[in-house]
């Protein structure tokens, strides 16, 4: 018996299915006239994903007993938010 091989091809996506262009796509679109920028884009368009956070979280590696991760765990999604939490309460932040 022959093994099968994975498909490799990227599936179809009708370009029908593009987003409408809106007018918060035209009001932070890039304006030219003829080959001179009037206006670069603004926007999520030039700055994609989540907006930078004041005081964003470091990843760490943290050693903890099995335990105490299973009990956390056990709580659901989120509980390595909770640790955090549980963390700052002792600390008294």
């Amino acid at each position: 018996m022959t093994e099968r091989e994975p498909t490799t091809k990227e599936p179809w996506i009708d370009p029908d299915d593009a987003p409408e262009l809106d007018e918060y796509f035209f009001r932070h679109a890039a304006i030219w006239h003829g080959d001179k920028l009037i206006r670069p884009a603004s926007g999520t368009l030039t700055k994609p994903g989540r907006p930078r956070l004041e005081h964003p979280k470091r990843q760490v590696t943290l050693r903890l007993d099995a335990d105490v991760v299973e009990k956390f765990r056990a709580t659901g999604k989120g509980w390595q938010s909770r640790i955090n939490a549980e963390l700052r309460k002792v600390l008294g932040i």
